[in-house]
């Protein structure tokens, strides 16, 4: 199989990223809203593809997924993911989930318990709260409306951490929104609709899995405080934390991937 991550369309409606040069254990990756799998995961997929056999999907309206007709539900994500995991002949996975896809990957170890080896939440949350919760309302909106410019102004400050925003001088800033804007995903707004009512605590406390939760400290979008309530949540969670904003995979892509790493090489 080629090094690079190509999505290929399977018989399911969600497009896949399949990376099992390694041979290894399973590994799913459940990426964020508004993102894909190689907009989350891509300067992580080498690294993680050394050690393991790595299976994504694109939710739908982003990546190589067409936009979904009617409301998203996270049974449904979950149930995609594990099934591209069936169609590459994977019994048993840890899941990796990102902010939403922390989410997803809950949800996955409460459906297929028996199939979970491990699970890594990084900059997620067990509920909403008011904050996050008018947030996604907004979000959901602007995308609705295709407000682009305006989505990408309201998320940039609250994706980056206050130091990696600052050091940007006001054209690389302006070039950020432009391409923030011009990339946009048709689904996002669908993902963020996810997000409001979101309550996995009574999942979290039935679970019985090893568990790491990596706060990223940085985060104005999904605050610590609401990571840390998701750690406590999950019974015998281990929790790190990572210097960073809501996006690890921009700002310190190699640290989080060695978090990921040595805690799924333990499990």
């Amino acid at each position: 199989m080629p090094r690079s991550a190509v999505p290929v369309t399977t018989n399911t409606p969600y497009a896949r990223t399949v990376r099992k040069e390694s041979g290894g254990p399973g590994l799913l990756l459940a990426h964020g809203g508004g993102g894909s799998v190689q907009a989350n995961f891509g300067p992580v997929l080498d690294a993680f593809a050394a050690t393991r056999s790595v299976v994504g999907v694109d939710y739908p309206g982003t990546g190589g997924t067409p936009r979904a007709t009617e409301p998203l539900e996270l049974d449904e994500l979950a149930d995609q993911l594990v099934a591209a995991a069936d169609a590459e002949g994977l019994e048993r996975f840890a899941v990796l989930g990102y902010s939403l896809g922390g989410n997803v990957a809950v949800r996955i170890a409460a459906r297929y318990p028996e199939r979970v080896t491990a699970l890594v939440l990084t900059a997620t949350f067990a509920r909403a709260g008011y904050g996050l919760g008018l947030l996604a309302d907004l979000w959901s909106e602007l995308g609705r409306r295709g407000e682009n410019e305006l989505l990408a102004r309201l998320l940039i400050p609250l994706g980056f951490s206050a130091g990696q925003l600052e050091a940007l001088t006001p054209e690389e800033l302006d070039v950020m929104v432009k391409v923030s804007a011009a990339s946009m995903p048709p689904g996002g707004g669908d993902h963020a609709a996810l997000v409001k009512n979101a309550d996995l605590r009574a999942e979290l406390a039935g679970l019985d899995v090893p568990a790491l939760v990596v706060v990223t400290t940085g985060d104005r979008l999904v605050p610590p405080a609401l990571q840390r309530e998701l750690a406590d949540a999950l019974p015998g969670a281990r929790t790190v934390e990572l210097a960073t904003g809501h996006l690890p995979f921009a700002e310190r892509p190699a640290e989080w991937a060695a978090l990921v790493g040595e805690f799924l090489a333990a499990h």
